[in-house]
């Protein structure tokens, strides 16, 4: 790892009321972990605002700097190359009405995050070591004073192991690839792109993700598994709330 620190990223928030605490009267962390096309980002988005949480997405953390990755021309496998860009990176998340908006290096790209390449990219980038390093620290000084959702693949077994809450959301992979291939615009989506595709790529990465040497992607012992394969969203998001306060009042 370079001795050459990364910029840190910042997060811009507003307050909420009514916070919501654990037994120790402190603003709780909620750690969601899963694989891709699980949903994380949905239940995150949801329990913070339900809660009055703050949602730091780190997918969004690791799509941006893919997409700074491939952008810059940096081969996704050149770790030196990638561990250099990141000391020029700077990365912002900024909650809004309609969930997070991401900036990088000053120029929003939220749109850009689910593009087929760059969500690819961000499961290649993140099996490295150094980057992965680089992440687990920016994430735990954004989310050491609490009052937070964070949501990514490791969440819950590396980056906050002693969390309030953990929930592993999981469901079947190919139904994770169909609702992947309806979120970037199904049969419209530009460029296009067909559901096989989808579901191909998807356990291509559950294949990176689980065997990758750094924070392999994994239940932590103590979370509670949510399997939304025969769920509607609705029924997620209620069993989701009530992994929250359950958790919480133990």
């Amino acid at each position: 790892m370079s001795s050459t620190a990364p910029s840190a990223t910042a997060v811009r928030h507003t307050a909420v009321a009514a916070p919501l605490v654990n037994r120790a009267g402190r603003r709780p962390i909620v750690a969601i972990d899963g694989p891709a096309g699980a949903g994380k980002s949905t239940v995150a988005g949801h329990l913070a605002k339900h809660f009055g949480l703050l949602n730091l997405e780190t997918g969004a953390m690791y799509r941006a700097f893919a997409l700074k990755a491939i952008a810059a021309g940096v081969a996704l496998e050149d770790v030196p190359a990638l561990v250099a860009l990141s000391t020029t990176t700077t990365i912002d998340i900024e909650p809004g009405q309609a969930g997070n908006r991401v900036f990088l290096d000053g120029t929003e790209i939220t749109g850009k995050l689910r593009e087929a390449g760059v969500t690819d990219g961000a499961s290649r980038v993140s099996v490295h070591p150094p980057i992965r390093a680089w992440m687990v620290r920016l994430q735990q000084q954004l989310g050491e004073k609490g009052g937070i959702v964070m949501e990514g693949r490791d969440i819950g077994t590396v980056v906050f192991p002693n969390a309030d809450v953990k929930i592993f959301l999981d469901a079947d992979s190919e139904i994770r690839g169909l609702r992947r291939f309806d979120q970037i615009g199904g049969p419209s989506a530009k460029p296009p792109v067909q559901p096989e595709e989808i579901i191909r790529d998807i356990r291509a990465r559950d294949e990176r993700d689980r065997n990758r040497a750094e924070s392999p992607l994994k239940a932590a012992d103590d979370a509670v598994v949510l399997d939304s394969t025969h769920m509607t969203l609705a029924q997620v998001l209620s069993r989701a709330e009530e992994i929250v306060l359950s958790s919480l009042s133990a």
